[in-house]
């Protein structure tokens, strides 16, 4: 079996030279066709365990991508595909992993949710990864290296002891830890209104932890916001917060969905590529979607003919 080309593809991540709107749309738009992708292969038989996709909240993995050097180490969860792409555009690496090669991430042994590779880390355990993300903050804080852990989080994920316990050494030892809480309102198929008390911001000042709190799936103001607070750790050197009231626009995982359709319909109004496509000239918004298109397809089929 041939081994792949792990280069990132430039008709997916864009160049430096692209302008930032059609930049920034590209990128959300090669997570949006990953992730479909994926959901076909797994429908096919093709993906080794399961998939859980982040349809729906690509501004998130996107506009907090945009300011993270190659020395900081982004730490996710089970939802962490896009988190995964945004930082590194390893989608054939991604893809073989998930479909069981030996030239994946993980050599094909740790699937859709565990991954492990160089400032990249993420496993299906909620929170399990928030004591590790600390570890690297500290070591990065020892160096001096200036740089930072990235931690996504999701709202369920607050129900879990070693969060807390892990913001409370982040904050007694001051260390560049970011920590982004993707709250999508719904824990699997529980509203959060029905498992959770109090607000999510104050959970993280009860540490005394600054912590932002935005309501958006415009990527154009995650960018802003997570530039200036990223800005802020790696200034001060002590952990932020900001919590991000998103919204999964797919199922929680393969076809497991039980929110009213009502209500996932009323936010397929703001997907984040129809606010931020509307920015672009419509043809060429076209053409960076067909060679998103293309990219992602050449590969998929590549990878289908040596399963």
């Amino acid at each position: 079996m041939p081994a792949i080309d792990r280069t990132p593809d430039l008709r997916l991540v864009g160049s430096p030279e692209e302008p930032r709107d059609e930049r920034l749309f590209r990128r959300m738009f090669f997570l949006r066709c990953f992730e479909e992708a994926v959901l076909d292969l797994f429908s096919e038989g093709l993906l080794n365990g399961t998939t859980h996709c982040c349809i729906g909240q690509e501004a998130d993995c996107v506009g907090i991508a945009e300011h993270l050097t190659p020395g900081d180490h982004v730490f996710s969860n089970h939802r962490c595909h896009g988190h995964y792409l945004a930082h590194t555009g390893d989608a054939a690496g991604l893809l073989a992993e998930m479909t069981g090669r030996s030239d994946g991430v993980c050599g094909g042994v740790g699937g859709s949710q565990h991954l492990c590779a160089p400032g990249f880390k993420s496993n299906g355990v909620l929170g399990g990864t928030m004591p590790a993300a600390a570890g690297i903050a500290l070591a990065q804080q020892l160096r001096g290296t200036g740089h930072l852990s990235v931690a996504f989080i999701g709202d369920g994920t607050l129900g879990e002891g070693v969060v807390y316990e892990t913001l409370n050494i982040a904050s007694l030892w001051r260390l560049p830890l970011f920590v982004v809480c993707e709250d999508n309102a719904w824990s699997q198929s529980t509203p959060k209104r029905l498992n959770m008390a109090g607000g999510l911001r104050e959970r993280f000042e009860a540490f005394g932890i600054p912590t932002r709190e935005i309501d958006t799936t415009d990527v154009l103001e995650i960018d802003h916001t997570a530039g200036e607070e990223i800005a802020a750790v790696r200034h001060a050197g002590s952990p932020r917060a900001l919590v991000i009231q998103t919204y999964r626009l797919c199922h929680h995982s393969k076809s497991d969905d039980n929110r009213p359709l009502a209500e996932v319909e009323s936010r397929w109004l703001l997907d984040p590529l129809r606010v931020h496509g509307v920015r672009l000239d419509g043809q060429r918004r076209g053409e960076i979607e067909s060679e998103v298109r293309q990219g992602i397809g050449s590969l998929v089929e590549c990878l289908r003919r040596a399963a």
